[in-house]
């Protein structure tokens, strides 16, 4: 049995929201790997993005037209817009390397890329045991484990930092890579956001 049977709508709305970003962290993770961003993974990075949009958009609208909601409005509000926070800093991070031509990739962006990927997949995971909270505790450590990956993400950030301005010559190339690293490492932040949020919920309605 649900916990909230007649408001499922939300949390299918938050699965799909968490499944688009899953997808686009494996997607610049595979493109990186490989080489750089081009104008085609540019676009389709994009196409991401906007399906988050209209994803934020038709939960916002679910939640004006809705008398009964899950949780606090508030925290439902500041669910989504947190998940599109993280999408949006992902898709600048992109952008930036395209106009740039950042050709070749550090490897403190791939790495990034990659904690980025465990940070969605653990979103997807919590959000997708929201609507049963009969196991709080296990919604709570992988919040936890959120916040053990930002604070990595944290720490390649700043290496990559020191890194760059330690070895790289050009004051230009150090500007580019550096708006690249905190674009990213943004994206991480806001998925500590979102796992606050989660947590929040939990503690308010378990």
């Amino acid at each position: 049995m649900r916990l909230f049977p007649k408001t499922e709508d939300f949390f299918i709305h938050f699965r799909k929201s968490a499944e688009n970003l899953v997808e686009a962290t494996l997607y610049l993770e595979s493109v990186l790997s490989q080489g750089s961003i081009t104008e085609i993974s540019l676009k389709r990075l994009e196409e991401m993005e906007h399906a988050g949009d209209r994803i934020t958009h038709d939960t916002m609208e679910r939640l004006n037209s809705t008398f009964i909601t899950p949780f606090d409005r508030e925290d439902i509000h500041l669910l989504v817009s947190r998940l599109d926070d993280v999408m949006d800093f992902i898709y600048a991070a992109s952008i930036a390397m395209a106009l740039y031509k950042v050709d070749p990739i550090p490897g403190a962006i791939r790495d990034m890329a990659k904690v980025l990927v465990k940070l969605a997949s653990e979103i997807q995971r919590a959000l997708a045991r929201l609507s049963d909270m009969k196991r709080p505790e296990m919604i709570l450590a992988i919040c936890i484990e959120i916040n053990r990956l930002e604070n990595e993400a944290d720490n390649i950030h700043r290496q990559a930092l020191a890194n760059l301005f330690e070895n790289e010559k050009d004051a230009i190339t150090i500007i580019k890579i550096k708006e690249i690293l905190e674009d990213l490492e943004t994206a991480t932040d806001k998925c500590e956001d979102v796992a606050n949020v989660i947590e929040g919920i939990v503690l308010k309605n378990a």
